[in-house]
């Protein structure tokens, strides 16, 4: 008996510009395991869009007419929080970034990633992780972004395994990737992630992402 196909994963592109649009379903359309459902122009189209579809990543740039992608976005997660959102720009500015992770997005990628980085991020997200372009990541654990003493004093109340399994999250990873790379059991690392957010007060994986990297502790592999 042949096994049910895998669902493809629904994305919606919003970008202004028409080209970009056409290049990122090129991009996409090279992955079976991928299907764009819809294109937007603005912010606003992007939310009405996505309402009316229901797909399971949006990618949204953060400058677009009418309603900016970082607007759209918390519409998104308040409107259709079952939607991943992955934001797409030209900047690494640490401040959209920071602005990105307290709405609740699920990664940032710059628009000169290559096609494959694309594909792999919308994939992360969708199995419940994050991604962020590795130059976001070198740009938020730079000597500007030294974390606070607050920041400081927080990391020394965390393990050498707690701060392990803190940078699995912020890569992205899932509890049993973290297990496997770090050779314990997959009940161990959801342990460590609970300890994780009791000691830090932080209760969601965003969160947990936000901190690492502006700790500069996290890297994407």
């Amino acid at each position: 008996m042949t096994a049910p196909a895998t669902p493809r994963i629904r994305v919606l592109i919003a970008d202004d510009h028409a080209l970009v649009r056409e290049g990122l379903r090129y991009v996409l359309d090279a992955d079976p395991q991928i299907e764009v459902v819809a294109e937007a122009s603005n912010g606003r189209a992007a939310v009405e869009l996505a309402l009316e579809h229901r797909p399971d990543v949006v990618v949204l740039d953060i400058t677009m007419p009418e309603e900016t992608g970082l607007k759209a976005a918390g519409r998104l997660r308040e409107l259709l929080p079952g939607a991943r959102v992955l934001l797409l720009s030209m900047h690494d500015q640490g401040e959209y970034v920071r602005e990105g992770m307290r709405i609740g997005t699920h990664g940032y990628l710059l628009k000169d990633s290559a096609g494959e980085e694309l594909r792999a991020a919308i994939r992360a997200v969708h199995a419940g992780g994050t991604f962020f372009s590795p130059a976001v990541v070198r740009r938020l654990s730079s000597a500007d972004a030294v974390p606070e003493n607050s920041t400081a004093i927080q990391l020394e109340q965390l393990t050498p395994r707690e701060r392990d399994v803190l940078g699995g999250v912020a890569r992205g990873l899932t509890n049993k990737a973290i297990a496997a790379e770090l050779g314990i059991s997959r009940r161990t690392v959801e342990a460590h992630r609970e300890s994780l957010m009791k000691k830090l007060q932080i209760h969601s994986v965003a969160g947990l992402t936000r901190f690492a990297l502006e700790a500069g502790i996290a890297e994407n592999g």
